[in-house]
């Protein structure tokens, strides 16, 4: 049989594979979990991309922009957007570096200190509806696995942005 002739039966589709259903489900999961935090954090008129840098900047006082922007996985350009928002809401301060002038620092305000906690006990608490009936070994596993695509993308990609 020629390859014209061949049919569906003799032709293996990607989805019929697990690792292709797997990876389908990440982006799903990724792209639904996107969605319902917007939605949550909407009456704090802030977006996950908000969220992930308040976050980062809660954890990291006084970050660089381009040390923020490689955690984010964004490149300076998505940065460069987005901080000007959150500055104008008065939920940021950018400085320079005592040292080198040409280095900004990041650091929260005490608004965005507040904002930042409320928003993620709503973060929390979703994470908690959702996954708060899985037990701690299968949330390890799946953030193990998860952990270890980061790592191979990130690495084929040559650590980008």
């Amino acid at each position: 049989m020629n390859k014209k002739q061949a049919t569906t039966e003799d032709h293996h589709f990607p989805w019929d594979h697990p690792r292709f259903r797997s990876w389908i489900a990440a982006a799903r999961a990724c792209q639904l979990m996107q969605q319902t935090l917007a939605r949550a954090l909407a009456h704090l008129d802030i977006k996950p991309p908000h969220l992930d840098i308040l976050v980062n900047l809660y954890r990291f006082d006084r970050i660089t922009q381009q040390e923020l922007a490689r955690k984010l996985l964004v490149g300076r350009s998505n940065m460069s957007m987005l901080l000007p928002q959150l500055e104008r809401r008065g939920l940021i301060d950018r400085r320079g570096d005592e040292r080198d002038k040409r280095v900004l620092r990041l650091s929260l305000t005490a608004d965005g200190r507040i904002l930042t906690e409320e928003a993620m006990d709503i973060q929390t608490a979703l994470i908690e509806k959702t996954l708060g009936g899985s037990p701690i070994e299968d949330c390890m596993t799946v953030a193990q696995s998860m952990e270890r695509i980061i790592a191979i993308l990130l690495k084929e990609d040559g650590d980008l942005p």
